[in-house]
């Protein structure tokens, strides 16, 4: 039978009776559904696998086609255009109309495709797909609109470039080669038409058939046998008398036009002249060939490949030939496709090349021809994107419009790269877009060599900024080293930037972070180092009893270390007998170099935090890490736990596994699963040092909690020690964790006995006061359950001296807030909760005790049996989020502290309790302690951020980045702070004041709004009432794989970028609170929640009241590399590594969208084309060319109509893509006119109101002027 609680019935009335309370400012959420849609805007990088490549010599346009179906269009740096088909077929070959604003594309599934270039986002004309042959090599005349198709088969047709439909006009293979052969030729490989006579075609069969066909009488007028191998490519001489052609077996062959039974020469540019009675020297296939001719020299012959195979080791060529010189240029990486770029696009003129393009498989090469030795030119488009492959990206948009160029400056006293050619880029053509974007944006990428490049992404364009090299601190590792735990032992796996500050936090794969300062000047510094031994082990079902206790430890040394397990000091040397206790444990990865290094101007190393290995296992990839400029903090955790470094002081404040920030109310039954490695503690045991010792016995695959502690004493001093810095001394005044003062050291022997005692679980009673005094409120379950667990897990005296600390802390900050000057403070704007205008999607308040069972959220079981938990034996650190927030529920002002989310979708807050800025924060220590408060999602939490009352994003507090030089100059005047740093610590005491001087829970209303988003589900919770206001469920059947809280409306202003406040004398707290609410309502109230699904939605959510705005299809996520480097920013912008080689960017915003079209790029501007070669008299008048119209060779009327099984002609959306183009414009040129005749109206009224004032003034002076000639009228002269 069920116990009468009379007192919860007393409640139960009070709490019906009270009317619900009314929000004072009803929050007004301005973003609606109209305001978003997602659209692609520009592409940058390399091309990936980059298959074909052509260019337009007119209108100096270059054109990659991808494997992938994907098209890539450059001209002039910052002209970057991209396109895309509509299945995934590989390009095979692309062919300019040259000056006509128009491109062909050959694909691997048979389809040929027209594209439209006279538009901003080009588009398809027509398609002409193949039904029954495969086409192999397609060939476009100079100004001609007939395109010649080779197939497989042998055959050749022919389709008009206009209508893009086939002629009846059919070349079969049967009728091109002699009537005596018995064999098939093989696939058309190679098609061109004859310099100086358009009807004759040469056709080159894959065996070494040449046939030239007579267009005109249609027959073969003369045939080639190569009796060298497989044929690669032709190509003519200028005049047409001569063609060249190269072959598998590394040959070239010079045939004349008129000769067709023998070669006029065969040769082996690479190979060795044959002996008599021997073979010639074997050598690799000539794919492709080119034959320019100049004017003031002989012509050039230009080659790909053809080294001799016994030469091992050579890297793929290109071989220029000119007269008896031979250059070979060798590439670093196969060659694709080269093109010779010469000034005029007629065939059968002098091409004086200038340049080669050079398409290699991930570089784009550009040689000088015009220069001696042949230099490349300096290619200005950001290829180099993929010099070591991507690991991590990181955007920011609306970043500190100064940030450009101080990286600007730093990157340009780089060493810049030599013997590059002096000559501008040749691929010159297209136009900017006639607007740019109003805010500077930054993109970091991070790389597997440990460099990150910083890109100013401003606009549409990409330009590289600064480059860091992470590496150049650490000692070279070998070679069979370095591949013991890593491939990549400096790849780069997260970022941090404090944009303001310009601190810089880089965490690497080998469990590195390295922490970096901007600094204008070189330095030579040593490199401080933190090493932190991150573990959480649990115990093998075949452990020793947990009544036996260790081997006692003997004190530890007295030299300095760095931050072991728990923060405790880096094992000293020892000596032991045993082979298992000498064995070195708590080695981090990597050796940071020893000495003073110098630092190059930029990013300056500031602290180096390292993971160590335990028993020989490498540390786990770190999740997550953040880092706040004006704490001076610095948190990163892993799958083992979390870690906090206080890189002011270099310093570790706290070292926990993630169970053991539970204290002994961890929600999960930890599984205990076999580890592969069963070792006992060794018998050298007692000859370690103390932190050695601890090591020894911990594992990163083994993670052993930390047992709670129940006695009184050392047990007492073990859990201080547990998360203390390596030189702390122990102050039981000022709580857990301090920052170090001290060299006092604690022996670790009372640590590891009681880790071997079994860990407390929360007893009946407990759980079941805590489900019924909450309602079943999953917040409210945990916060009350956790507070009274974790006071279980230390003695009632240490909690004593931990509330005392606090206590003490607060007065320290009460009365040095009201030093300020605030004689009568008042209380915060209230905001109560928002829960009168909450829709269907509401939280479940404290009267729906059921509600958590529904939505899969955690409950605690009120059972004493641990069955009904989930039995976990991993958890790690997701999320981190340094903040100014509520900690506890009866918190009346905010306090520093950090929300943690790990991977099983809890929310736990750390209390950070600071010292004053200034000297005070390098000498006393920093209080790092667990406020008991937990939170509960479905799925691993991703993004964590703070609203204020009127749904407005808190930003995090920073330190802004001040200049070393001035830093000096200001630190010589005896205030000893700047004026900038007191305002900011005035403005922060203002937002922390108390209210009343004894707040009651009914006087406490709720200020702030926590929005926490897990895989699953989002949440918009209360502070610091800790009730939910929101809740949704985002997916079901998929996962969220990134999540942000973004602006998508541009901030006017920033609260760190408001110098009145800061410069201005604070003399009353009211007027700089009125101060700081009128810089806050300078931001629009444009916030919402962005996420991105696993199933390639990209969907979006008002704030704070999770209504849906966005869910639009976008990206299949068809590789993890996507989720990985996916990153929102704000201003509704985003990016992700689309390929290996190239970054997408996209926008979420509807008014981008607008504008994004003035802001792309022009490719198409009006040219004149160039004339073509004159001829001279006597070879007109003795020499008759064929001038034949084509219609009439191809035309229905001579041809007929092609067979409709042959292909099929598919229209395409070019034209309409272009009519709305050219309406866009006219519109716009008619809104132009109209602007300007309202503009004429408007002077022509200020006219005529000029005008009427004129008549007026000429009617008073007429008028005066008759009153003065009455009054004189009749008088004499001598009268006046």
């Amino acid at each position: 039978m069920k116990k009468f609680n009379f007192k919860k019935v007393l409640d139960g009335l009070t709490s019906s009776s009270a009317p619900p309370a009314k929000p004072e400012t009803e929050i007004t959420e301005t973003l609606g559904s109209e305001h978003f849609q997602v659209s692609k805007t520009v592409r940058h990088g390399f091309p990936y696998q980059p298959t074909a490549m052509a260019y337009d010599p007119v209108q100096h346009i270059l054109a990659i086609g991808c494997k992938s179906g994907s098209i890539r269009l450059f001209g002039r740096p910052g002209v970057d255009c991209h396109v895309m088909h509509d299945n995934d077929a590989a390009v095979l070959q692309l062919i300019f109309l040259v000056n006509e604003g128009a491109l062909v594309s050959v694909c691997s599934d048979d389809s040929l495709h027209l594209w439209n270039l006279r538009q901003k986002r080009p588009a398809i004309l027509h398609s002409l797909k193949y039904n029954r042959e495969r086409i192999t090599y397609c060939h476009l005349p100079f100004q001609s609109k007939w395109l010649y198709i080779g197939t497989e088969r042998g055959n050749v047709h022919i389709a008009n470039i206009e209508s893009f439909v086939l002629s009846g006009y059919v070349i079969n293979w049967n009728k091109a080669i002699e009537l005596s052969q018995r064999t098939h030729p093989g696939p058309v490989v190679s098609l061109s038409d004859n310099p100086t006579d358009s009807t004759k075609l040469l056709i080159g069969f894959e065996t070494g058939m040449i046939v030239q066909w007579d267009l005109k009488t249609k027959t073969a007028e003369c045939r080639y046998a190569c009796e060298q191998q497989t044929l690669h490519s032709l190509a003519w001489h200028h005049e047409g008398k001569q063609f060249m052609c190269s072959h598998s077996d590394g040959s070239l062959s010079v045939w004349n036009y008129r000769s067709p039974s023998k070669p006029a020469q065969v040769f082996q540019p690479h190979g060795h002249p044959a002996q008599k009675g021997s073979k010639p020297e074997a050598c690799r296939p000539i794919m492709k060939v080119a034959w320019p001719t100049s004017r003031t020299g002989d012509p050039f012959i230009v080659f790909s490949d053809g080294l001799p195979y016994e030469r091992s080791g050579r890297r793929p060529c290109i071989t220029v030939m000119q007269g008896k010189s031979v250059t070979v240029l060798e590439m670093e990486y196969p060659v694709v496709n080269f093109l010779p770029v010469s000034s005029t696009p007629w065939p059968n003129d002098f091409q004086d090349p200038y340049a080669i393009i050079v398409l290699l498989e991930n570089d784009l090469v550009v040689i000088d021809l015009t220069t001696p030795g042949y230099p490349c030119f300096q290619n200005p488009y950001p290829m180099d994107l993929h010099e070591s492959p991507v690991t991590c990206c990181t955007y920011y948009a609306d970043c500190p419009p100064e940030m450009i160029p101080a990286f600007y400056t730093v990157g340009s006293r780089q060493q810049k790269k030599t013997g590059f050619s002096d000559k501008n880029w040749p691929v010159k053509g297209g136009e900017w877009g006639t607007s740019t974007c109003s805010y500077p944006e930054i993109i970091i990428t991070g790389h597997a060599d440990g460099s990150l490049k910083f890109w100013d992404a401003s606009a549409v364009t990409l330009q590289l900024l600064y480059k860091l090299r992470t590496s150049k601190i650490f000692e070279k590792q070998p070679l069979n080293q370095s591949t013991e735990y890593e491939e990549d032992p400096f790849a780069i796996v997260k970022i941090a930037m404090c944009c303001e500050s310009r601190i810089l936090c880089v965490a690497g794969t080998s469990g590195h972070v390295i922490v970096y300062r901007y600094n204008k000047v070189e330095t030579t510094v040593d490199v401080p180092t933190l090493e932190i031994a991150l573990v959480y082990e649990v115990d093998d079902l075949d452990s020793p009893d947990t009544d036996q206790i260790p081997p006692p430890m003997p004190p530890p040394s007295s030299s300095v270390g760095s931050a072991g397990s728990g923060g405790m000091p880096s094992p000293s040397p020892h000596h032991s007998t045993s082979s298992e206790g000498a064995e070195k444990v708590g080695s981090p990865l990597l050796k940071v170099k020893s000495g003073p290094q110098k630092m190059v101007p930029g990013y300056q190393v500031d602290l180096c935090a390292q993971l160590v290995t335990v028993e020989g296992e490498p540390p786990s990839q770190i999740l997550c890490l953040a880092i706040n400029s004006l704490y001076g903090l610095m948190a990163f955790g892993n799958m083992q736990g979390l870690a906090i470094v206080d890189i002011i002081q270099k310093t570790t404040l706290l070292n926990l596994g993630t169970p053991d920030l539970y204290g002994s109310a961890d929600p999960y039954t930890r599984t205990q699963p076999r580890s592969p490695q069963r070792k006992k503690p060794p018998a050298g045991l007692g000859d370690l040092g103390e932190a050695q010792a601890v090591e020894q016995l911990q594992s990163p695959q083994r993670r052993k909690p930390l047992k709670a502690l129940s006695k009184l004493g050392e047990s007492e001093i073990g859990e201080q020690e547990r998360c203390r810095s390596p030189t702390t001394e122990r102050d039981e005044s000022n709580g857990v964790c301090l920052s170090p003062t001290g060299t006092t050291r604690k022996k670790l022997a009372d640590i590891k006995r009681n880790r071997n005692q079994p860990r407390p679980r929360m007893s009946k009673a407990h759980s079941t006061a805590s489900m019924e005094g909450n309602g079943g409120d999953d917040s409210d379950d945990m916060n009350n359950s956790l507070s009274m667990s974790w006071g279980s897990s230390v003695s009632r005296l240490f909690r004593t001296e931990l509330i005392k600390a606090e206590a003490k802390f607060r007065r320290q900050r009460s009365s040095s807030t009201s030093s300020v000057g605030s004689q009568s403070p008042k209380a915060a704007p209230k905001c109560a909760g928002t829960d009168s205008h909450v829709a269907s999607h509401k939280c479940p308040g404290r009267d729906s005790p059921k509600a958590d069972s529904k939505d899969g959220s955690f409950s605690r079981s009120r059972s004493s049996s641990m069955s009904s938990l989930e039995n976990v034996s991993a958890e790690g650190i997701n999320c981190l989020s340094f903040t100014e927030s509520y900690t506890r529920k009866t918190d009346p002002v905010t306090s520093p502290c950090l929300w943690v989310g790990t991977t099983l979708g809890s929310v736990l807050v750390i209390v950070l309790n600071l010292p004053p800025q200034g000297d005070q924060r390098l000498t006393q220590p920093v209080i790092v302690s667990p406020s008991g408060t937990i939170l509960r999602l479905k799925g691993a939490i991703l993004a964590m951020s703070f609203l204020d009352c009127n749904g407005m994003t808190i930003p995090p507090l920073f330190a802004k980045w001040e200049d070393p030089k001035k830093k000096e100059e200001n630190r010589e005047a005896k205030d000893g702070q700047s004026m900038q740093r007191r305002g900011w610590q005035q403005l922060q005491h203002l937002h922390r004041q108390k209210a009343p001087s004894s707040p009651t829970t009914e006087t406490i209303s709720d200020r702030q709004f926590v929005v926490i988003c897990s895989e699953k589900q989002a949440k918009v919770i209360s502070l610091p009432s800790q009730t939910c206001a929101y809740k949704l469920n985002i997916t079901e059947t998929s996962f969220v794989c990134k999540a942000d809280v973004v602006s998508i409306a541009k901030h006017q202003s920033k609260v760190g970028h408001s110098t009145n406040l800061t410069k201005k004398k604070v003399r009353n707290a009211p007027k700089l609170c009125c101060a700081l609410d009128r810089v806050t309502s300078k931001v629009k109230d444009s916030v919402c929640l962005a996420c991105f699904l696993a199933n390639g939605h990209i969907m979006t959510f008002s704030l704070p009241s999770l209504r849906p705005l966005l869910d639009s299809d976008f990206l299949p996520l068809a590789d993890m590399r996507i989720a990985q480097t996916f990153s929102f920013s704000n201003c509704g912008q985003a990016l992700y590594l689309c390929t290996p080689s190239e970054i997408q960017r996209i926008t979420l915003a509807a008014d981008t969208c607008e504008s994004l079209q003035e802001m792309l790029c022009e490719l198409f501007l009006p040219v004149d084309t160039p004339e073509g070669p004159k001829q001279s008299f006597f070879k007109g008048l003795f020499s008759s060319p064929s001038i034949v119209d084509k219609e009439e060779l191809f035309g229905e009327a001579a041809s007929g109509k092609a067979s409709r099984s042959v292909a099929k002609h598919i229209p395409g959306t070019g034209g309409i893509e272009g009519v709305k183009a050219e309406a866009g414009s006219a519109m716009a040129e008619v809104q132009k006119a109209r602007m300007a005749l309202v503009e004429r109206g408007e002077k022509l009224s200020e006219l005529e109101e000029r005008t009427e004032a004129l008549k007026v003034g000429s009617e008073m002076y007429a008028s005066s002027a008759h009153q003065v000639m009455e009054k004189y009228k009749n008088k004499k002269w001598y009268q006046l």
